[in-house]
């Protein structure tokens, strides 16, 4: 403000008021703006013409904190010259809107006054950022800022940020101009937003100064459903069905699967099937779900092979059971049992179950003697015809057995050495006559298991 008073003193020494200088001045420019926030100047086009004698102008103005052109302009006469004024903002008084301002030329031969309008705004009203519509599809943005105003920002700094990019940029802004940019999206970074409206939020560098504008981003409805579909596995086969919204909107896509009568039964699901219906030999499933962007529907399903094939086997085990004893005449069982005894010896009860299925004649049962055990003189009901310690087999003797008649047969081994681990005694052997053919048949073979409390 001083500088200004010294400067309009200075001009009125120099200068003696007299008569208004023959001169005549035209704007040639229009819609000046003055923007507070940035100190850069409005800039006003002026054509002058001098219809008096060649002199020098000066310009001055208490509006605003500086003026250019500074100095004195030399106009010659009869000359016209284009003037470039530039007028800084003030930063003690605050304007808004449109101000009329007085703009004064000073010659040695008089002083004329002009009038000047100049409209003053804020930052965020003189520029305005956008992009267009964001397809979720698309690779890339386009990013525009605009110039809406008469005025010169020169070199500036951008820095972007929103949901879906981050950028920096640093660019002249010529007064209405308008900049674009072609950005490159990252789609983890909105791969679960919604469509809709969002923020665009640019920090704004000038002259060492930082402003912030926003802008507004529309994100495309886009309902994008992929699928991807995968199945391994030999034996237990593993069927994966994936749904994954890559849209922006909620979307409720159908999964479906059918599967044959038998099939079925050896099938598992990672989830629940919504739906499930017959017709004729196929059942079909559906599972119907709310799936939000970003999120994936899995479904698992899986098919174990082995179970029909154990089933198979276990069928055609039991038939063969079955029929091999339809065709016994004889069936024996043997089974062992640990005995206590006074002694502490170790002891066992060897028991042969004999069933015999058909009439038989001269039934011989035959069963070998473990080693290191011995034989007790105790037996039970049926005592046995004969007893071979060399040979180590002990025998039972039936003139007949009839269809369906049962008989127990038992006896007592025992050992004075104890005996650790796994004992095993052969199958018994049954030998005998029917419809004039000798026959043999065998029963199982029995275990024991030997523990150290046994032999303590």
């Amino acid at each position: 403000m001083k500088k200004i008073l010294f400067t309009c003193l200075l001009i009125f020494l120099i200068f003696p008021i007299i008569s208004a200088t023959n001169i005549e001045v035209e704007k040639i420019s229009s819609n000046e703006v003055l923007i507070p926030e940035v100190n850069r100047p409005a800039i006003f086009d002026l054509r002058i013409t001098n219809h008096g004698s060649g002199e020098n102008f000066i310009f001055y103005s208490f509006f605003g904190s500086g003026l250019e052109p500074k100095g004195t302009v030399f106009i010659g006469q009869g000359e016209t010259k284009e003037i470039k004024l530039k007028i800084y903002p003030r930063t003690d008084i605050k304007y808004s809107g449109l101000v009329i301002f007085d703009l004064f030329i000073k010659s040695p031969s008089g002083e004329k006054k002009e009038s000047l309008t100049v409209n003053v705004i804020e930052l965020k009203d003189a520029l305005e950022i956008g992009t267009e519509e964001i397809d979720p599809t698309k690779e890339k943005i386009k990013v525009y800022i605009k110039n809406k105003v008469n005025f010169d920002f020169g070199e500036i700094s951008v820095k972007l940020s929103s949901p879906f990019f981050e950028e920096e940029e640093k660019f002249n802004l010529s007064p209405k101009e308008i900049k674009e940019f072609e950005f490159s999206l990252d789609k983890e970074r909105f791969k679960g937003l919604t469509a809709g409206f969002y923020t665009l939020k640019a920090e704004i560098f000038i002259n060492g100064q930082k402003k912030e504008i926003e802008g507004r981003i529309k994100f495309e409805e886009k309902d994008i459903i992929t699928t991807t579909e995968k199945e391994f596995g030999f034996g237990i086969t593993t069927y994966i069905i994936k749904k994954t919204n890559e849209g922006n909107i909620i979307s409720t896509p159908q999964i479906s699967l059918d599967k044959n009568i038998i099939s079925r039964l050896f099938t598992t699901f990672s989830i629940k099937p919504d739906f499930v219906e017959r017709k004729g030999a196929k059942v079909y499933y559906s599972w119907v779900r709310e799936i939000k962007p970003g999120e994936t529907l899995e479904i698992k399903i899986k098919t174990n092979w082995f179970y029909p094939f154990l089933a198979i086997i276990l069928i055609v085990t039991v038939i063969f059971l079955v029929r091999k004893f339809s065709k016994e005449d004889v069936m024996l069982r043997k089974k062992i049992t640990f005995v206590k005894s006074k002694g502490g010896e170790f002891a066992l009860k060897v028991s042969i179950f004999v069933n015999a299925k058909k009439h038989v004649e001269r039934v011989t049962i035959v069963d070998r003697i473990p080693p290191l055990v011995k034989i007790h003189e105790k037996f039970g009901v049926e005592r046995p015809k004969k007893i071979d310690e060399k040979n180590r087999k002990i025998e039972w003797y039936f003139d007949r057995l009839e269809s369906g008649e049962n008989r127990v047969i038992s006896y007592l081994v025992y050992s004075k050495i104890g005996v650790v681990g796994k004992f095993a005694l052969p199958p018994a052997i049954a030998i005998y006559e029917r419809d004039g053919e000798i026959k043999e048949t065998k029963s199982n073979r029995a275990f024991f298991l030997a523990e150290q409390k046994a032999i303590d």
